[in-house]
């Protein structure tokens, strides 16, 4: 790409969107390394955990007052500061977040 040789930008561009949501460029673009391999599906079964906690504190038969405090499925972190999460992420920002160590 840098001289003229390599890949179309268009096939390369087609690659990428093609990747899965579990992979780490579609973690790096999410936030973070701690991302990888959070697709959707991993999501909804997380949702569907806390979901099914807050029915069955809500629905039980509890002393008033005492029910217990059940605890969410683990989730990862943004560690990214508040104004790096409103820029978009670049191809740069992904090459250097991926070669970083």
């Amino acid at each position: 790409m840098i001289a003229g040789d390599g890949p179309a930008p268009r096939l390369v561009l087609a690659l990428a969107q093609r990747l899965p949501d579990t992979s780490l460029t579609a973690a790096l673009a999410a936030g973070g390394r701690e991302h990888f391999g959070w697709g959707v599906d991993r999501h909804l079964i997380a949702d569907l955990y806390d979901a099914l906690n807050q029915n069955t504190r809500a629905t039980g038969n509890w002393a008033k007052g005492k029910a217990p405090a059940l605890p969410a499925w683990p989730r990862p972190k943004a560690t990214a500061s508040r104004a790096e999460q409103q820029k978009p992420v670049t191809v740069a920002d992904l090459y250097t977040r991926l070669t970083r160590r």
